[in-house]
């Protein structure tokens, strides 16, 4: 029976049968393909995290503790790759002399390293002039020293004379901070920045530093296979450093390097499961709102036939099989399309999973999705089957005609009630002090705020059941907008047509804000990526300063004038120079930028996020305005009580007498972040003061706009011909080495994924809903046309039906969407390094999204007027 009852449901109900199976269908894909989209994203912020350490373990002897059963001990342990022994002995400063005066620095850092070390670990040393062997002199402290290959420079030793070295080359330090660490001690106990003097010597020349016997490092490369999941890959690398620290019996300890960068990662991959219920959860919540409002338009239909089936003899258990059997042949269908459909869009939108991905963990979320699309079946279908079967009798089930009071939820002002709660949630957390992620250094585990998902989700529900109060009182006391709306269209059948739509309030209420729920997740959605999009841009533009970054050696005095030379390249718009220099304030050492404010915009972008006092042209303004002005870093302004105008005395090299000279300086403003700037404590000036206070122009990069295209070719004929003394850096390059919480996730593959979903959930709201809900009107407009209504008035009452659920689902969708999207990126500030100054609206993407819809109803509507034409008595006949 209960296969004869499917086949007949296939062949007499296929199109409720398919569109319900469509609607689960599309939750079923989006769970999977956000779930494979969250283990791929997982396992690419584990293999970027380790990419980016150079060293993975920094073990430092202990004093009494034995170097050579250190070094066998570690080459003994599972994982361990390459193992160098390096020195590390601190010296009271270096000396040069040179042009007739003589430099000397304050307490620095002297390195002995194996020969092989930079083939060993390549990204701990940059070669930047001279011979790569040697005495070499990291880049500031050649800056401060005036030193460049060739010259000689004295290194302290405490109690004995000074030893006398030649530099042979000139480096930097990429990760000076791990690399100078103090292993063994917590992050807030480290220092707030390296050691600005430092020389590497090679280690045979170490030896003849006495008097400083130093500390003992091994650096180690691991070979380890870690997990794809950055949490995991953490707790690994933290119980391996630990297994080996209880090996080595208190001899060593480890500076754990894999696991600092993995510590980062694990509050990225924390973010992206965030974004996974920020932007997965509403479109899986609306594939189950869309199969439920499918199968509700045919709910009088269903239990007029559960009744005939019950008055033909059948007992309730045999009609609640039949209504199992429906429900799982629906999710079955439903199910299997849903994961093919993920299966061919994750391959599509994110290609092919990264090495390390968890196979299992993406198997899991399928199986995972179809369960919940057995789950929406259940919920959607059988169990209201099973209800009306139990709650009603049969003839209350034949009725086609009732009353239907006001819903409890409307009753009780839970409109009211869901968006106060969003509000308070919303305001509870985006307090001063509120952290959406929290890892806390050196606990495994980290701490997800899951509860401010609440406030979004509270507010896009608040405003969907006040949506449906006003379209219920709109449809209720409106009748005589609804009549001269649909005159054009339905002729003297308007008066009856707005009759019927009054009456069927609550089912156009349900379309409405069904549609209006779908716009609104595909316009939050769009304008969150969006952001997203223009904050890792602008994140990677201020590490690299603009397209391409000409970065001179230091000690060379190359003047404005240069950019003359770079303008010439193909592919150049604009060149900006900017000068880098060293400053003193008190006993504190900052870099030091001159900018030119009035140009400084042709080469990068600037945005007020940026600056804190004032808009980012407003303070530019104040410098060329100006010229002592100087934007100071907020924690200098703390750290020295500054308040707008006071004087700031700042000690800079004067290029004439090489010595330290006071310049002064007033304070205009805060500013947290500036291309090419480090994150921390920095000054920003007026260049053509700073040039004439110092004597010198020279100039420390040159930012080179291309227009946003050809950045790597531009960056290519630059090395060429500048040659290799000259760094030169590009967006491309930086865009995947750097970042904030999720540059390294596939955020264009999950935009097309996301977004191609909600055009379908915004065209399947709009158009199905309305197909589906005319199609099971179809009795009341044949009995129209009974009653003398021509085929030209049909079609304009189904036409202006579609025209109403139209309109006002567009107007309440733009509406929801746009306080959700601002709500959205406030909540989610903690994803954008640095946060949005605006939101980026993507108009074309909307407007795509809103001719889908349009197109989607004009189909359905055009579909319904074109049946409504056939013959009653045909029509009546079918039904």
């Amino acid at each position: 029976m209960t296969l004869r009852w499917l086949a007949g449901l296939l062949r007499h109900r296929t199109g409720r049968v398919l569109a319900t199976a469509a609607g689960i269908a599309l939750g079923v894909a989006l769970i999977a393909a956000l779930g494979a989209f969250l283990t791929a994203s997982q396992a690419t912020m584990t293999a970027r995290a380790l990419r980016s350490v150079a060293v993975d373990w920094q073990v430092e002897v202990q004093p009494g503790g034995d170097p050579q059963a250190v070094a066998k001990e570690l080459r003994t342990t599972p994982g361990a790759g390459a193992v160098e022994r390096v020195h590390i002995a601190r010296t009271p400063g270096f000396r040069a002399s040179g042009d007739g005066t003589t430099q000397t620095t304050g307490p620095g850092v002297v390195l002995g390293v194996p020969a092989d070390y930079a083939a060993a670990f390549p990204g701990e040393i940059r070669h930047l002039a001279g011979a790569s062997a040697g005495v070499l002199v990291a880049q500031q402290t050649a800056s401060n020293l005036h030193v460049r290959p060739g010259d000689q420079v004295g290194i302290g030793r405490g109690g004995a004379g000074p030893l006398t070295v030649t530099v042979a080359g000139v480096v930097d330090l990429p990760q000076a901070d791990s690399l100078l660490q103090k292993v063994g001690a917590a992050a807030q106990a480290q220092p707030a920045a390296p050691p600005d003097n430092v020389l590497l010597v090679p280690e045979a020349m170490f030896a003849e530093l006495s008097g400083q016997p130093g500390t003992t490092q091994f650096h180690v490369r691991l070979t380890t296979s870690w997990p794809g999941d950055p949490a995991a890959a953490y707790q690994s690398a933290i119980a391996a450093a630990h297994n080996f620290e209880a090996r080595a019996a208190g001899a060593a300890l480890v500076g754990d390097n894999v696991a600092a960068a993995l510590d980062a990662a694990r509050g990225d991959a924390a973010y992206a499961q965030m974004l996974f219920l920020f932007l997965g959860l509403p479109g899986v919540v609306l594939s189950a709102l869309l199969t439920a409002a499918l199968v509700s338009s045919g709910a009088e239909r269903r239990r007029a036939e559960q009744a005939l089936l019950r008055t033909r003899g059948y007992a309730p258990a045999a009609v609640v099989r039949l209504a199992v059997g429906e429900a799982v042949l629906v999710g079955v269908l439903g199910g299997a399309a849903g994961l093919g459909i993920a299966a061919a869009a994750g391959r599509l939108a994110l290609g092919p999973s990264p090495a390390g991905a968890d196979i299992g963990a993406t198997m899991l979320w399928f199986v995972v999705a179809f369960a919940a699309g057995l789950l929406i079946t259940t919920l959607t279908v059988l169990v209201p089957a099973v209800v009306d079967l139990r709650g009603r009798s049969v003839a209350q089930a034949r009725q086609t005609v009732g009353k239907h009071g006001t819903p409890w939820w409307l009753k009780t002002g839970g409109d009211f009630l869901l968006i106060g709660g969003s509000l308070v949630v919303f305001w509870a957390s985006s307090g001063n002090d509120y952290a959406l992620v929290l890892a806390p250094e050196g606990v495994p585990s980290i701490s997800v705020s899951y509860w401010a998902f609440f406030g979004p989700a509270l507010l896009w529900l608040g405003t969907a059941v006040l949506l449906w109060r006003l379209v219920l009182l709109a449809l209720s006391h409106g009748r005589g907008p609804l009549e001269r709306l649909l005159r054009p269209l339905a002729g003297q059948l308007a008066a009856p047509g707005a009759a019927s739509l009054s009456r069927q309030r609550r089912i156009l209420a349900r379309a409405i804000v069904l549609l209006a729920l779908a716009l609104s997740f595909a316009a939050s959605t769009a304008v969150f990526n969006s952001t997203y999009q223009q904050q890792a841009e602008a994140d990677a533009q201020l590490t690299n300063g603009a397209d391409v970054t000409v970065t001179e050696s230091p000690g060379t005095q190359v003047g404005p004038a240069a950019a003359g030379q770079l303008r010439a390249v193909p592919g150049v718009r604009a060149v900006e120079p900017i000068q880098h220099r060293f400053a003193y304030v008190g006993a504190d050492l900052q870099d030091l930028y001159g900018v030119r404010p009035d140009t400084i915009t042709h080469a990068t972008a600037l945005q007020d996020a940026y600056f804190q006092g004032g808009t980012a042209a407003e303070l530019m303004a104040v410098l060329a305005r100006q010229p002592d002005a100087i934007l100071v870093s907020a924690e200098t302004v703390k750290d020295f009580q500054l308040v707008p105008g006071d004087l700031v005395n700042l000690r800079v090299q004067d290029s004439r007498t090489k010595q330290l000279q006071t310049v002064p300086f007033h304070y205009a403003g805060i500013v947290k972040e500036f291309p090419t700037a480090p994150k921390d404590s920095f000054f920003v000036a007026n260049a053509a003061y700073l040039a004439r206070m110092t004597g010198s122009d020279a100039v420390g990069a040159f930012l080179v706009d291309t227009g946003g295209t050809g950045q790597a070719e531009v960056a290519a004929a630059l090395r060429t011909r500048l040659g290799a003394g000259t760094a030169v850096t590009d967006l491309t390059q930086t865009r995947a080495q750097v970042g904030s919480s999720l540059t390294s996730v596939n955020l264009h593959g999950l935009t097309r994924l996301e977004l191609t979903f909600a055009v379908l959930l915004a065209a399947g709201a709009g158009g199905i809903v309305l197909a589906v809900g005319l199609a099971e009107r179809r009795r009341t407009l044949a009995i129209m046309a009974v009653l003398g209504a021509n085929r030209r008035q049909l079609r304009g009452l189904v036409l202006g039906e579609g025209l109403l659920l139209g309109a006002c689902g567009l107007l309440g969708g733009a509406v929801i969407a746009w306080g959700l999207a601002r709500m959205l990126v406030s909540v989610l500030t903690g994803v954008f390094d640095p946060p949005p100054s605006a939101i980026a609206v993507p108009w074309s993407y909307l407007a795509a999204t809103a001719a889908a819809v349009i197109a989607a109803l004009a189909t359905a509507a055009l579909l319904s007027a074109r049946a409504s034409t056939r013959p009653a008595v045909e029509e009546l006949r079918d039904l």
